[in-house]
């Protein structure tokens, strides 16, 4: 197993290392483009997986494999029926939840100080809706990326890069 900290070098090495303890909570993604970046993203950062939830597409979706670019052969995934279910499992499981969404109660991105070793799930919504209100009124925190622009929105996955970094970054690196 290669020591934490250290690159990995081959797709069979993401079972037997150490992981990020941040499982990323997929609600009713549309895109297929926007998933296969996701498992991108939790392979870069060696996350511990994806919950698919709802209508999110699951490999070996073709728009998932043309942008995971294989990382969806090795980053654990799970499907549930719906984020409730996920929600429930992964509590079960020892996590914590957070959802991405600009609510009347969302808590600005660079307040969030998740404490190191601490697990979370992250539970990010539908390209067009969003996290869903009770996927939201389930989650221990709503974060909100602040954004200064006209349209006060990101794509989700580019969004999902900026808050899985955020997290890794105060949990601790695997």
């Amino acid at each position: 197993m290669p020591p934490l900290g250290e690159r990995l070098e081959r797709p069979e090495d993401y079972a037997e290392s150490a992981v990020a303890p941040i499982v990323v909570l997929l609600e009713d993604i549309r895109s297929g483009v926007n998933v296969g970046s996701f498992f991108r993203t939790s392979d870069a950062l060696r996350l511990a997986g994806l919950a698919l939830c709802g209508y999110t597409a699951h490999p070996p979706h073709k728009d998932i494999l043309k942008t995971a670019l294989g990382a969806s052969d090795h980053v654990p995934w799970r499907a549930f029926q719906d984020a409730a279910a996920a929600i429930e499992t992964l509590r079960s499981e020892g996590y914590r939840i957070a959802a991405v969404e600009q609510t009347a109660g969302s808590v600005d991105l660079d307040t969030w100080h998740p404490e190191p070793g601490e697990r979370w799930a992250i539970a990010f919504g539908n390209e067009v809706r969003g996290v869903r209100p009770s996927t939201c009124d389930a989650a221990d925190v709503v974060l909100e990326l602040p954004q200064f622009g006209v349209k006060q929105s990101l794509n989700v996955s580019v969004c999902g890069g900026i808050v899985l970094w955020h997290a890794v970054h105060h949990i601790g690196r695997p």
